[in-house]
């Protein structure tokens, strides 16, 4: 344990880049200001690279760089990276199974060619998806917890009012309690656990790189699987945040009125739904605050409940797994350097695919770390 705090300390004194990453099947997405690469294991053994420069809202209109604004933007484009790099992910590591199952519908090799090109771009279906997502994540941390609240409140009459400090903070206990007892569970499902090894695969090789290390996976297995800008503490702030500020916003301004208690009840509900889109305004500028003044004692405090919390959703991978992870970092600053890609004010590149045996085929000249610093 002291060990790990350590480790933890030494993650905190250090600047962090702006590039960051998910875990995909059998794979990592890496995403750098202007590039955008998904690498994958293949069944045969080599990594698949999916290449593309990275043009989005950001880049194309300044008002969703301001602060609060970008934070919701980012949520929404991360939300739409990671379903394609997922479906993307899921079409090169399953690519043999999925076409006999297709095979067995009666469609050509063409036909399921297409059709695993479509899942592969943003479109409908994708922010279908996204809505779908956030219905379920809305169900699960806002509608379930609050009405567990209401439940319990009424089943042992306890004082605990709509408009009271309490309830709102119970429900925030009980929304908090979910989260990780969801996360612990889906942790034993063998593919999740694999994704969450991915997952700190991902964090080591981007340690590596803000370590001013070569990118190769000797130098990766020295560095832990946690990191404080991880989407895993952004949930932790965002949980947190809504606790403090439902607390405080129900019991000063009553919503509801007169209205019956379950049109009450429904009515709070509702306005907590609408919150969340500042609220995650609000945690995604904590995040970068709390990495760019990480030697500050309050940043380091605010820090560790999300760092601890990533124990759960980080597995130690293997060397191969931070072979595919190493292998997308080094394509993103590749593709920024190669392209000059913080210059273009257009998108200048399409997007491909390539096929590597080994790391030494993504040959990257000296990147200076200050160049991708937050």
């Amino acid at each position: 344990m002291d060990k790990m705090f350590k480790r933890i300390l030494f993650l905190l004194q250090k600047q962090y880049t702006s590039i960051g990453g998910q875990a995909v099947i059998e794979g990592v997405m890496m995403r750098s200001p202007n590039s955008f690469v998904v690498a994958v294991r293949k069944p045969d053994g080599k990594i698949r690279l999916r290449r593309d420069q990275w043009f989005g809202l950001g880049k194309r209109f300044d008002i969703f760089k301001k602060p609060f604004l970008r934070g919701v933007l980012l949520l929404v484009e991360t939300m739409a990276n990671g379903i394609v790099s997922l479906n993307y992910s899921a079409n090169i590591a399953m690519e043999d199974e999925i076409r006999e199952k297709e095979r067995t519908k009666g469609l050509s090799e063409d036909q399921i060619t297409d059709k695993l090109k479509k899942k592969e771009k943003v479109n409908l279906s994708t922010f279908f998806t996204i809505f779908t997502s956030f219905l379920f994540g809305l169900g699960l941390f806002v509608f379930l917890p609050h009405v567990i609240t209401a439940f319990v409140a009424d089943f042992f009459e306890l004082s605990w009012s709509l408009d009271s400090f309490e309830f709102h903070a119970i429900d925030g206990l009980i929304k908090g309690c979910i989260f990780i007892f969801y996360i612990f569970i889906i942790g034993f499902i063998p593919d999740i656990r694999r994704v969450f090894q991915y997952h700190g695969a991902e964090h080591k090789s981007i340690s590596t790189f803000e370590a001013g290390k070569d990118l190769n996976v000797e130098n990766a297995m020295n560095f832990t699987t946690l990191h404080p800008r991880c989407g895993t503490s952004f949930i932790f702030f965002l949980l947190l945040i809504s606790i403090i500020f439902f607390s405080a916003l129900f019991a000063l301004i009553p919503v509801g009125g007169d209205l019956p208690i379950v049109l009450k009840h429904l009515t709070a509900i509702i306005f907590k739904i609408f919150l969340m889109i500042p609220i995650a305004g609000v945690s995604y500028e904590i995040i970068k605050l709390a990495g760019k003044y990480s030697n500050n004692p309050m940043s380091k405090i605010i820090s560790y409940p999300g760092m601890m919390l990533q124990k759960l959703t980080t597995k130690e991978p293997d060397a191969k797994q931070l072979e595919v992870a190493l292998a997308s970092i080094k394509a993103v600053l590749f593709l920024e350097k190669k392209y000059n890609l913080e210059e273009a004010k257009e998108k200048v590149l399409k997007l491909d695919e390539i096929d590597i045996g080994s790391l030494s085929e993504i040959e990257i000249d000296e990147v200076k770390l200050e160049e991708f610093l937050e």
